[in-house]
């Protein structure tokens, strides 16, 4: 690049969390190479046995309790309050180190650990403690009904219709800690190159759509993820 762009999105998956003690999903250690998820992520598992998904939440939402934002996710907040232009941050995960970072122009396409959605009414609210089958909607009353507010398999994430907005008028899109195998994210590469966007990702390792990015760039988040904050701020300064 060898101007500022007006505007960035930035997708950020496990990856990003990893170094904060964030258990991820795909690697070969990860969840669902020990949990079936058809079991705990999908709406047919929860009908069939919503004590299992309750539980299997309830130990997520106290594994990420105590979790505290590295570098990586300091560093994005700081592009965000350093950037002349407008900077988004759209997340796969569905913990809370971002915004606990500071992190402020946020979308969580995937929903969030603390957060139930009733069945019933549609309900969203806040929630840190342990959910179970007894627990009645706050809003309609309904027993049974309350659900962790994060996107299951073969469910639509949130806010595509303004994810596709913001990718059809950015100037730079940026990868972090993404497999790129999992749509409809994987495909946000795609979308941006094709609204001339430079693109860049920022991995571990590279990722199976690594050859889709102009620009690659390998190594720990908390090492790389700052250093290319700081030549955007810099570029942005002139």
């Amino acid at each position: 690049m060898t101007a500022a762009p007006s505007a960035i999105v930035i997708l950020t998956g496990a990856g990003i969390s990893a170094e904060s003690g964030v258990s991820t999903f795909r690697d070969k250690d990860g969840i669902w190479a020990k949990v079936d998820y058809r079991e705990v992520a999908t709406p047919e598992g929860f009908a069939r046995d919503p004590a299992k998904v309750h539980a299997f939440y309830n130990m997520r939402r106290r594994a990420v309790r105590e979790v505290k934002p590295n570098a990586a996710h300091e560093a994005l907040a700081r592009l965000e309050r350093g950037y002349p232009g407008d900077v988004l941050v759209v997340t796969q995960n569905v913990d809370s180190l971002h915004k606990m970072a500071g992190t402020q122009n946020l979308i969580h396409m995937h929903g969030q650990h603390n957060q139930i959605l009733c069945n019933n009414c549609g309900m969203r609210m806040p929630w840190a403690d342990d959910l179970s089958v007894e627990i009645a909607c706050q809003a309609c009353g309904t027993t049974g009904s309350l659900r962790p507010d994060v996107v299951w398999f073969g469910e639509m994430p949130y806010h595509m219709g303004r994810i596709s907005k913001a990718l059809s008028g950015c100037g730079l899109f940026i990868s972090i800690g993404t497999s790129g195998t999992v749509y409809p994210a994987a495909g946000f590469v795609a979308d941006a190159r094709r609204a001339g966007a430079h693109t860049v990702e920022l991995n571990l390792e590279p990722s199976e759509g690594v050859s889709h990015f102009h620009e690659a760039i390998h190594g720990r988040a908390t090492e790389i993820v700052p250093k290319f904050v700081d030549s955007l701020l810099e570029l942005a300064r002139g």
